[in-house]
Parts: C-alpha cells; sequence; structure tokens
C-alpha cells in the first residue's frame, strides 16, 4: 500500500512533458481525460489534475493499463468459430474509428506547420486517408462480413436454400481475398510523406508522438491484417465448402 503511495507521488510530481518522454501512450490516455499533453508541456501531472477538476487516482490507474502489454490473441482467434472472429474484427473496427483515428487526426491537425516540412502534406493526407479507411471497413462489413454470417446462417439450416445459392452465384470467400489483397499496405503514402516515420533533428515532442501514432497503427493495421488472412479466410473456405456441400447433398434429395 505505500509503495503503491509513494508510486502516486512520484507521479503527480512529474510534468506531462516528462511523463510522455517515458511513452508516447500515456498522451492518449491524458487525451481522453481532456488533457491535451502540448498544451500542459511543463505542469505536473498534479497541477493538471487539480486545474481540471481529475481524480489523480483514477487517471494515474489509467496511465499505469496502458502500458499493459496486449497478449496475442491469435491462437485464441484460432480457435474460435468463425462467427465470433468476426466479432472480434468488427469490435477492432469500431476501436479504429471512434477511438484511434479521431485521436490520430486531432494530433495531426493541430501540428504547426512550421514543425516540420512534412507537416502540411500530412495535415492533407490523413484526412483523406482516414476518408478511405473508413470506406473501406464499411464495405468490408457489408459485404465480406455479411457472406460469412450469411454462410454460418446457411450451415445451421437458418435460411432458404434458394438465397444462399443466390449468394453463393454473386459472391466467393476467394474473391474478396483477392480484393482484400489490394488494401493491404494503406500507410505507404504516409510512410512516404514522412520518410518512413524518420523525426528531423530537434523536433517537438508533438510531432514525435504524431511518428509513433502512425507506427503504432501500422502495426495494428499489420496485425488486424493478418488475422483476416491467416485466420478468418482460411476458416470462412471451409465454411463455404461445407454450405456447398450441404447444398449439393440437398439438390440430390430434391
Amino acid at each position: 500500500m505505500q509503495a503503491d503511495f509513494d508510486m502516486q507521488n512520484t507521479l503527480l510530481r512529474r510534468t506531462i512533458t516528462d511523463l510522455v518522454d517515458d511513452n508516447y501512450v500515456y498522451a492518449h490516455v491524458l487525451y481522453y481525460f481532456g488533457i491535451r499533453f502540448y498544451e500542459y508541456a511543463d505542469d505536473t501531472l498534479e497541477q493538471v489534475c487539480r486545474r481540471r477538476g481529475l481524480d489523480a487516482t483514477q487517471l494515474i490507474r489509467s496511465l499505469e493499463n496502458a502500458l499493459n502489454t496486449p497478449q496475442n490473441t491469435a491462437p485464441v482467434l484460432e480457435a474460435l468459430p468463425v462467427d465470433l472472429v468476426v466479432e472480434y474484427l468488427r469490435h477492432a473496427h469500431a476501436v479504429f474509428i471512434k477511438r484511434t483515428l479521431p485521436y490520430m487526426a486531432h494530433l495531426v491537425e493541430t501540428l504547426r506547420p512550421e514543425t516540420a516540412a512534412c507537416v502540411k502534406d500530412l495535415q492533407l493526407l490523413f484526412p483523406l486517408f482516414v476518408e478511405d479507411f473508413i470506406i473501406h471497413i464499411h464495405e468490408e462489413e457489408d459485404t465480406f462480413f455479411r457472406h460469412v454470417q450469411l454462410l454460418q446462417q446457411a450451415r445451421n439450416r437458418k435460411v432458404p436454400t434458394g438465397k444462399v445459392f443466390f449468394e453463393l452465384e454473386k459472391h466467393s470467400v476467394q474473391h474478396f481475398a483477392m480484393d482484400h489483397e489490394t488494401h493491404d499496405d494503406e500507410m505507404a503514402g504516409i510512410r512516404e510523406i514522412t520518410n518512413q516515420y524518420t523525426l528531423p533533428a530537434g523536433c517537438s515532442q508533438h510531432l514525435k508522438v504524431v511518428f509513433a501514432e502512425l507506427k503504432a497503427f501500422e502495426t495494428d493495421l499489420i496485425t488486424h491484417a493478418r488475422v483476416e488472412n491467416e485466420i478468418l479466410f482460411p476458416k470462412a473456405l471451409v465454411l463455404e465448402k461445407e454450405v456447398k456441400d450441404l447444398l449439393r447433398h440437398s439438390a440430390q434429395w430434391n
């Protein structure tokens, strides 16, 4: 108990700049408590909490939780049925759209143009990237995820045979997989603008956080794509084959 109290006091005495220098993830946590790290750079965490009327204990707990390393979910997902893998990916999409992208858009928008030569280009490109990315997510959910859901219902004999047959005539998992490959490097333009996220000498902490968030988001997208390519698509192919076998068997009896 005393150790926790001492740790809390240590954090409270540190400036916002020091905290964010330690780990850029702290900036994200502070943002959701209404603290823009670049506006309180020289204030201590305690001063900011008092000024904003925040519960210091709750904020510190959130800062500590943010550093917990996520577990590798691949083995768990591999053991799940295909419909639960789809739900996992839907949840990831929701996090991207509702939390990650708005935060990153705010960081990019509030960068000062004189911070680095790439800032103006980044401020032009990033909103376009976000728009295209969200369109892609909605298209994927409305087409491929819907297709998988229908196949799952067909295997459980919850939809008419004719509806499933018509769906298989229009779409296939293989077609969706080929189309998915064209979206696997969505951040190529941003990498080019930022010179592979290379920080210019003497850059601001704000730009450091932006580049760190961009790199982390790209890593998340790579992991997300692997789940789709290496887990969801193989499971969906097996499911599709099972449904086709059911249809052939049904046709033989009619």
